[in-house]
């Protein structure tokens, strides 16, 4: 007999900000298994944009000299959650870039554990997160270099854009390392729209909504650069700014 799985507490790392409520109706997450044999490619663009509560696991594994590249939207009116799970084999490559637009009290997320277990490989993570409202965007995301891992190179960008005094973001980028030559770096970031910039933008004429929605618009862009959908994710994120602006 099957038994039924519990759902998680906030003493679980991964879902300390999470929002258990929206959680629980969709609970429990079916693992989306993504396998990339040695030296071949890939890539998936998630777009989450409905009402309803949505939660997507992704477990991808990457054989030698494989790549794969990864683009997050998640945009939705209700509660968005996407995990990811990857392991890197040797001189592969991992690409995430998501974008996250809340509003009022909703609750976005992404979390990532990225396992670098053999020498040479590469992963890059980019994450922009807007949050207007009393809305909450979250992001947590391991890195974790095993013992033996030389040669790896991984990132983490994250940076989040407050609207208003009431919004909420969570980041929490964590390196793991127990390799000695390894190249690995993290950034974050919280801050508000530059008043200097909007300012500028309005003594040319530029209505204030509009300003907005431009530099939102660079600011998520960059998640989206170089993807191949970048011009339709760019287009989904931009008539999501018009609803959050």
């Amino acid at each position: 007999m099957n038994q039924a799985i519990a759902l998680p507490t906030r003493r679980e790392e991964d879902f300390r900000y999470a929002d258990l409520g929206a959680l629980a109706q969709v609970w429990p997450v079916a693992a989306e298994i993504i396998s990339v044999p040695a030296s071949e490619s890939g890539n998936l663009a998630l777009v989450l944009d409905g009402t309803a509560p949505v939660a997507r696991e992704i477990a991808i594994t990457l054989g030698d000299g494989a790549s794969f590249d990864l683009r997050v939207l998640n945009a939705g009116s209700g509660y968005g959650r996407v995990a990811v799970r990857i392991e890197l084999g040797r001189g592969a490559s991992f690409t995430l870039g998501a974008a996250q637009l809340a509003g009022g009290t909703q609750t976005v997320e992404i979390v990532t554990n990225v396992l670098h277990a053999h020498p040479d490989a590469v992963s890059r993570q980019i994450v922009r997160s807007v949050a207007g409202g009393q809305a909450t965007a979250n992001y947590l995301g391991k890195v974790r270099v095993a013992k033996g891992a030389d040669g790896t190179d991984g990132s983490q960008s994250v940076r989040a854009m407050l609207l208003d005094r009431t919004a909420t973001a969570n980041a929490k980028p964590e390196l793991e390392i127990f390799a000695d030559d390894v190249k690995c770096a993290h950034g974050c970031a919280v801050g508000e729209l530059d008043a200097n910039g909007l300012f500028y933008m309005a003594q040319r004429g530029l209505p204030p909504a509009e300003a907005k929605k431009l530099m939102l618009q660079a600011f998520v862009a960059e998640a989206f650069a170089g993807a191949a959908d970048e011009e339709r994710l760019l287009e989904a994120a931009l008539a999501a700014l018009g609803r959050l602006v």
